[in-house]
């Protein structure tokens, strides 16, 4: 079964753009596919402005999320795979979506070994 939460960041940022506000990324900049200026990082983390006036050529992809933007005025090419992506948000407003990294592939952990499975859990988010 493919994952859901590149469906959820999709429906996320076309629900922050239907409402004139400016779509962040915010991006684990440690991980090892990512593609991202360094000299902005924070703590291993990056937040990324997606607004259609800030970036050309956007794809929201089930893999990874492309786009060219500039940072200090020079141009550069941005991958962010979707395993790296922690939430997706309004910057005027903070409404969007935090994503749970426990479970998620990453690189730069391995997977645990012969845990047992654990139930489901649900939280509220608001």
């Amino acid at each position: 079964m493919t994952s859901l939460k590149p469906y959820l960041i999709r429906s996320i940022y076309e629900w922050i753009i239907d409402n004139d506000l400016t779509p962040h990324l915010l991006v684990d900049a440690e991980n090892n596919h990512a593609i991202l200026p360094q000299q902005f990082v924070e703590d291993g983390k990056i937040v990324l402005n997606i607004r259609p006036q800030a970036v050309q050529e956007l794809s929201l992809g089930n893999e990874e999320i492309q786009f060219n933007a500039r940072f200090s005025g020079k141009p550069m090419h941005i991958v962010a795979p979707i395993a790296a992506v922690m939430a997706i948000y309004a910057k005027e407003n903070g409404k969007g979506m935090i994503f749970d990294q426990e479970g998620e592939e990453s690189d730069k952990t391995p997977p645990p070994e012969n845990k047992p499975p654990t139930r489901p859990t649900l939280r509220v988010v608001k």
